[in-house]
């Protein structure tokens, strides 16, 4: 459906959450597309329009165990199904796998950095917390990963917003909380950093720094627009990653993770013939256990499925049948 305002401009419809972090990357994106029409002469005006999220409503809860996929989307993938948004902007590691019938992932916009990063009551790194320290995630990925390098630090659940996060590390008397690095960046906030967490302590969330911006598969001039703003190493890294979830039939509530890096060959002028490699983790929720793969290829959806083969085969299936009980 094509909404038309005065002198012939299409207006589009951008939905995203309203937290202060999908604000800021909505209106990041809106500014890269604003751009874009113009340069390429598209009879573009935007508007923004905020959507509250299962997830956003449920505070009080870890993630884990609210259960089911899609937490911070479905509401919005609703709205453009029914046509009152034209496409709408998620951070990509809360996009389920599947995406419903009529919507496609229409653009991955250049990544950020994927790690995460940790914040400390006294600006020390991971290996300087104390003995037993108190660290703040929702994340069982995380949670997981952390406890299996360090067994006797305390991992209790924090929810909420970056900022309320921020401030419950001093109100609640944490040593530490645990965030993406993306989300840091894109609000700003990279002095507030400690330290990155680097990714063979910590592998990122599958998605993790990378936006999804979802559309319609019939709105062709969405699709051609958003087709503009997509960086094709960042998407080819997210596919490998994206089909790995897929395989292990995943979601941002269970204790897996993902990184996918891309090797262009020297002097190479497009893709063909970059090496991604992709490492893929499995872990028990209280870090006794952590499976881990790293594999390398050429096609992103066969690497995915591959690393993901070889973690069942080393009892990924089993951890994680335990953990949806």
């Amino acid at each position: 459906m094509m909404n038309q305002a005065t002198e012939g401009m299409r207006v589009i419809r951008v939905g995203t959450r309203q937290s202060a972090l999908a604000l800021t990357q909505t209106g990041q994106v809106i500014e890269q597309l604003k751009e874009l029409s113009e340069r390429h002469g598209l009879p573009y005006t935007f508007e923004t329009v905020k959507i509250v999220t299962k997830g956003d409503r449920i505070l009080d809860v870890t993630l884990s165990k609210v259960g089911g996929k899609g937490l911070f989307v479905k509401e919005i993938e609703q709205a453009l199904l029914d046509g009152e948004i034209d496409l709408a902007v998620h951070s990509m590691k809360d996009m389920p796998y599947e995406l419903p019938e009529g919507l496609m992932n229409g653009s991955v916009p250049k990544r950020v950095d994927p790690r995460d990063v940790l914040i400390t009551a006294d600006g020390g790194g991971f290996d300087a917390l104390p003995n037993g320290a108190k660290v703040g995630t929702s994340s069982l990925r995380r949670a997981s990963q952390l406890k299996n390098r360090r067994p006797d630090i305390e991992i209790v659940s924090i929810r909420g917003n970056i900022d309320s996060r921020l401030k419950k590390l001093e109100t609640e008397q944490f040593d530490a909380i645990v965030l993406a690095a993306a989300g840091m960046t894109r609000m700003g906030w990279e002095n507030r950093i400690s330290s990155p967490l680097p990714v063979d302590i910590c592998v990122p969330a599958v998605g993790q720094g990378a936006l999804g911006i979802e559309c319609r598969e019939a709105d062709s001039d969405v699709r051609y627009l958003l087709s503009l703003l997509n960086d094709p190493i960042s998407e080819l890294a997210v596919r490998a990653e994206r089909s790995f979830l897929g395989a292990l039939n995943g979601g941002c509530q269970i204790p897996i993770g993902a990184h996918a890096t891309v090797a262009i060959p020297e002097g190479a002028s497009n893709l063909e013939g970059a090496l991604i490699e992709l490492v893929g983790i499995v872990g028990s929720p209280d870090g006794e256990i952590l499976l881990k793969e790293i594999g390398k290829g050429t096609d992103p959806e066969a690497l995915g499925l591959s690393v993901a083969a070889a973690l069942r085969a080393n009892g990924a299936d089993q951890i994680l049948s335990q953990v949806r009980g």
